[in-house]
This record gives C-alpha cells, sequence and structure tokens, in this order.
C-alpha cells in the first residue's frame, strides 16, 4: 500500500509517500514552502513590477498571502478576486471590500485588462508533486491523506470562537481520531478550507483532517510517548496542545505561537493538565481558547511531548528557565525519526483508521 501524505502548515508543506513495502524510514520525503508562501512570493513580484493582480482558485491558508495582497494594496495597485478565492482573505466579502479588493464573478474575470497577474489559488498542487516524484523514478499513488489549518466559515462571528467551538465538539463525541478526521464525504460543510482541498483531489480514497491534531497524534508515534500524555506542537503559525489519554484528547489549547512566551508556554502546559486553564484567558490574549473535559493532574501525567517547527521556544532554555516539574518528563517528539513530519504520521494513523 502506497499513501502521500501532505500536511500544509504556514511556512511549509511536508510530503511523505509512505510505502508500506519500504517501511516509514525508507518513504521518500520532500520538505517544501507552503503553498501560501509560494503564492505571497508571486504577489510580492507582481507588488515590484507595479502590475494589479486578480485571485482565483480556490480557498487557501492566508497568513503570508494574506499580508502580500494587503501591502500589494498599500501601493495603490489594484487586487481583484472571484468569490470564491476571496474568501482565502476573509469570510465576510463586506470586509473584504473595505480592504480595497474588488470582488468578481466569472464574467467581470473575462472583462478584466490582459496585463495583469493572474495568481491561482490553492492549498494542494498535486501536479508539481507528483512530477517531483516522477523525475526520480517514482510514481505517486492516489490514495491522499492531507491536512490544513480550518478556522470554519464563519462572515458573523469570530473564527477563533468557531474553531474552538469545533474543537471542543470533537472532543465532547470522544475526542479519539475518529472524530479529528474526515472520509472525503464525510468532511462539515463549514470546513470549506478542506472541502476545497478535497475538491482539488477529487472522488479518490482520501482522508482529511487539521494540522494540529493531525500533528498531536502523529507525536503519540514517538518511542517515548506514554500515556496520559500532553502533547505540545509549536507551528510557525499556531501553537496546539491537548492532554491524550488511552489515544483520546480530554482537554486543548491553541494559542498563536507569536503571542507565546517560554514562561507563559510552560505554564499552560502544566495548568491543562490540572485543569485550571480557561477559555478566557487564552482567548483575551488573543489566543483561539481552551477546553477541558477531564482533569488529570500533572502528577499523573507520564510524558510531554513537544514537537513543531518553532520548538526550539522551550528547546534551548538555559536550566535557569526550565520548570524543573515540567522538564522531568519532557521529550521532543521526533516519530520515526523525523519531527518535520509528525503531522503526517497523524494522518497516516487517520487513514488506517478509516480504510486499512
Amino acid at each position: 500500500m502506497q499513501i502521500l501524505s501532505i500536511d500544509v502548515g504556514t511556512g511549509t508543506q511536508d510530503i511523505l509517500l509512505y510505502d508500506t513495502k519500504k517501511g516509514m524510514e525508507n518513504s521518500p520525503v520532500m520538505i517544501m514552502p507552503s503553498p501560501t508562501v509560494m503564492v505571497a512570493d508571486k504577489i510580492r513580484k507582481a507588488t515590484s513590477q507595479g502590475i494589479d493582480i486578480v485571485l482565483t482558485g480556490y480557498i487557501m491558508g492566508g497568513g503570508p498571502s494574506t499580508k502580500a495582497v494587503k501591502d500589494h494594496l498599500k501601493k495603490g495597485l489594484n487586487v481583484y478576486a472571484t468569490e470564491n478565492a476571496a474568501l482565502t482573505i476573509n469570510d465576510d466579502p463586506d470586509k473584504i471590500r473595505s480592504m480595497g479588493v474588488k470582488i468578481i464573478d466569472e464574467y467581470g474575470l473575462k472583462s478584466l485588462p490582459e496585463n495583469l497577474q493572474r495568481i491561482n489559488l490553492q492549498d494542494l498542487i498535486l501536479d508539481e508533486i507528483k512530477n517531483a516524484f516522477y523525475q526520480f523514478g517514482i510514481t505517486a499513488p492516489s490514495k491522499f491523506a492531507v491536512a490544513v489549518q480550518d478556522h470554519g466559515y464563519s462572515p458573523e462571528s469570530s473564527n477563533r470562537v468557531y474553531r474552538f467551538k469545533h474543537f471542543e465538539n470533537a472532543i465532547q463525541e470522544g475526542g479519539g481520531i475518529e472524530q479529528f478526521s474526515y472520509k472525503n464525504n464525510d468532511i462539515p460543510p463549514y470546513l470549506t478550507r478542506l472541502m476545497d482541498a478535497s475538491r482539488i483531489i477529487g472522488g479518490t480514497q482520501s482522508v482529511f483532517m487539521d494540522t494540529g491534531p493531525a500533528a498531536i497524534f502523529g507525536s503519540l508515534k514517538d518511542s517515548n510517548s506514554y500515556q496520559p500524555s500532553l502533547v505540545v506542537n509549536i507551528g510557525n503559525g499556531h501553537t496546539l496542545g491537548a492532554l491524550v489519554v488511552d489515544n483520546k484528547v480530554v482537554a486543548l489549547f491553541e494559542h498563536h505561537t507569536s503571542q507565546l512566551t517560554p514562561s507563559r508556554l510552560q505554564d499552560y502546559i502544566i495548568r491543562l493538565s490540572e485543569g485550571d486553564l480557561t477559555f478566557e484567558e487564552i482567548f483575551n490574549d488573543k489566543g483561539h481558547g481552551c477546553y477541558i473535559d477531564r482533569k488529570i493532574g500533572f502528577d499523573n501525567i507520564n510524558s510531554v511531548m513537544v514537537t513543531g517547527p518553532r520548538r526550539e521556544m522551550i528547546q534551548n532554555l538555559d536550566n535557569y528557565d526550565k520548570h524543573p516539574k515540567l522538564w522531568d518528563k519532557l521529550h521532543f517528539a521526533a516519530p520515526f525519526g523525523n519531527m518535520m513530519l509528525t503531522g503526517c504520521f497523524g494522518l497516516i494513523s487517520a487513514y488506517c483508521y478509516h480504510y486499512e
């Protein structure tokens, strides 16, 4: 069996072509710039050349690309966007227009000047990925496992609240990998970014997850993981911490990585397990929130697993900055020897749950 696992983050897209005949360690791997970084580069190039742009295609991750759009507008240049592609910037069309973006339909697309730059938006660039493997004599499979971060469609309310309500529901329904992953026909319609990723792939046998939970379940594959375990993914954009008991998430917090300090993060980790971290505390600090279904107590935690591309936030601390209670149990997760593929390993687990 072969599965193409693609974990799309803010900074990188991490790609694993898992081949059961070769085993995990010998399966082909790529760590490449994320699609939103690639789109941002195209927009910045158009900005430097003084060229108007039009955004077409699918809903994809914002972050770098949305910032590039705003910078383009600040230079007095025009940004057009089809209705669907515009949702990459914001769920509320009025807010998008207030920024200066001109939303157009297919008829308007045909009437645009020819001398502007057309930029296609999509989280999955499958032709490029398949071609890269092909250059090494590898044919990519038709089975996919994909993760993107999806806040959910919420034009009239905070997408931070909406996203965390989705996580809360998943925990209340059981908190297992089956609650945090979907076959291509089972994706909730309000997860519009995942829906568009599914449309790009088509009707093939596929599984989809959010990037945060994918990393959480992938970290459990590390040999140092013993449950109850507190797993923390320190990503380029977001940091997610989860308390996992018997392979079920029973408590969760999510914050923006840029808002965190090492001391605050260590405090959050301990207090999540103690059960006294609140939604309001995280949300009012411009994070996403916190939900605790079960209190375990930190003394009952057997391992603290830290992963993610920004793990150096606490990995490189001096001894006097380390929380001694925490560091006695802390491990930097690198399942199968590769930290950057933690999300991909979670995706493979989800795929095997649903199909194998």
